[in-house]
């Protein structure tokens, strides 16, 4: 008999997958993304890629966990061992996220207390890089501690380790449960007053306004599949993880329909919430919509700041609101990310699931404090952009073509999931995995590859694609590559557990 642990319920499971799903690139990435490639009229490219690329790996990725009842780097041996590595591939992608996510969650953590007295003053831009980050060091270089960021690190770090240790069913299932719901009302929230503000018409026509001459561009797909891609937690092993705890009844193509429209529900809330609150910054600036869109860190932490303190009321209300869904949002991705290699490792080498946390989770939250620097903002920024470009789109990319190429599975886990699941899946599934997702993400691979190794470093200006130090831009070569070479070396590494091969039902918690 298995003892792998269980999710307590559907709807635990749902909320948890959901939860990885929606975080913090829902909120300031995709309404940025959406207005600069059509408005409106994006959302058929973006729909196109949900039911094309989205949901269909994620219904691949829920089988692969139901039937082989392990990690990622489990799954992919029990499918062929000389594929281990691929798994390990996706765990240390997830490792090296959450150094730097935990840190961004900190900082909202901060902001959130912050902006009860709006204590970034007239200029946020300011006071984030000087001020708060005390980003005053040259780029590459590490500097000292800066107390605001470490602190409320620490406490992130806390919160999801201690979540972690208590397992499946009651420490990430039950916390989720808390914490969904929570994000949604706050959210609810938000929208309900950013909708009232004065221009947020003006903002959300923007938004919505259709630019059909946009989604002639190869370019916009590419960027909806991106979005799809990057925002529901695919091709890195989380999900994997998570539906290696389903029960063996378990409707694994409703609960990725359900877990796809649920993260895009939320990315179009948060886009009418970002547009509402541009629009109203957009009028009492008398300036372009397009002249206040921005994305990512700028949004956050800048921006929003700056329309807060033009509120014309619950400004601090409003300003907690938003920094505290940013905190939610934020929270449960990195259980999810973090869920990844613990349980690689407890699978891996037989520990419990307390000493894979302790190991696991200590070692990322180690590695998180160079974040907590002087020189953290320049290090977070050059880490994100290259594990996620070469490390997440690059191995789904090659995820999808062992599966429905090289090991010819698609066939098998289609009769898996059609077993005991409402919605039969088709030839439109198998189409989807083995022509349309491999075509758009190959393409996307030649374009960042082109983008990236076809430019090179000026030593006068001292400049990269915008990197500001030599040593920064390859270091954050090096961080992509060396997660391969890593992933490798574990895979070699012998297994110190015995694992069945067959999907037996399970029942408690492995602590």
């Amino acid at each position: 008999m298995d003892s792998r642990s269980q999710w307590g319920t559907r709807a635990g499971f749902i909320m948890a997958a959901v939860g990885s799903a929606i975080g913090l690139g829902n909120i300031w990435r995709f309404p940025a993304v959406a207005y600069e490639n059509g408005g409106g009229a994006f959302f058929i490219p973006y729909l196109f890629a949900l039911l094309t690329a989205g949901i269909p790996i994620l219904i691949m990725e829920f089988t692969m966990g139901h039937k082989y009842r392990g990690s990622s780097p489990l799954t992919f041996r029990k499918i062929n061992k000389r594929a281990e590595f691929v798994g390990w591939w996706g765990v240390f992608v997830s490792f090296v996220i959450s150094t730097y996510y935990s840190v961004i969650i900190a900082w909202a953590i901060s902001y959130s207390y912050f902006s009860l007295k709006l204590s970034w003053g007239k200029d946020p831009n300011s006071f984030l890089g000087n001020d708060y980050l005390q980003n005053t060091v040259d780029p590459g270089a590490v500097g000292s501690f800066v107390p605001g960021v470490l602190v409320p690190l620490i406490i992130v770090w806390v919160i999801v380790l201690g979540i972690l240790s208590k397992g499946v069913k009651k420490g990430i299932e039950a916390a989720n449960r808390i914490f969904i719901p929570l994000l949604v009302f706050a959210f609810l929230l938000i929208v309900i007053r950013a909708v009232t503000l004065p221009g947020a018409l003006d903002g959300l026509q923007a938004f919505f306004q259709p630019d059909f001459s946009q989604i002639m561009k190869p370019s916009v797909w590419v960027e909806a599949y991106g979005q799809i891609f990057f925002s529901m937690s695919i091709a890195f092993a989380i999900m994997i993880t998570y539906s290696s705890y389903l029960p063996r009844k378990a409707d694994i193509t409703n609960n990725a329909f359900i877990t796809g429209f649920g993260n895009s529900s939320f990315e179009l809330l948060a886009g009418i919430g970002v547009f509402s609150v541009l629009g109203f910054m957009s009028a009492q600036q008398g300036i372009p919509i397009d002249e206040v869109v921005t994305d990512g860190v700028g949004l956050a932490f800048v921006v929003f700041p700056e329309i807060i303190n033009q509120f014309p009321a619950f400004n601090q209300a409003f300003g907690f609101l938003f920094f505290f869904s940013l905190f939610l949002a934020g929270l449960t991705s990195l259980m999810s990310i973090t869920e990844t290699y613990v349980a690689a490792v407890s699978d891996k080498f037989n520990v419990s699931r307390k000493k894979a946390v302790l190991f696991g989770g200590g070692l990322s939250a180690v590695v998180s404090l160079i974040y907590a620097t002087q020189g953290g903002l320049s290090f977070l920024d050059n880490v994100d952009y290259f594990i996620n470009q070469f490390g997440v789109a690059v191995l789904g990319l090659v995820e999808v073509v062992l599966i429905a190429w090289v090991f010819r599975k698609l066939g098998e886990y289609k009769r898996h999931a059609n077993a005991i699941s409402d919605i039969q899946l088709g030839s439109w599934w198998t189409i989807c995995l083995t022509t349309i997702t491999p075509i758009v993400l190959g393409f996307q691979m030649v374009r960042l590859f082109q983008q990236n190794l076809g430019k090179t470093f000026d030593t006068d200006t001292g400049n990269y694609s915008g990197y500001s130090d030599m040593f920064i831009f390859y270091g954050g070569w090096l961080v992509a590559i060396t997660v391969v070479i890593v992933a490798i070396i574990f895979s070699l590494m012998k297994w110190r557990s015995n694992q069945n091969d067959t999907f037996e039902s399970t029942e408690g918690e492995n602590n």
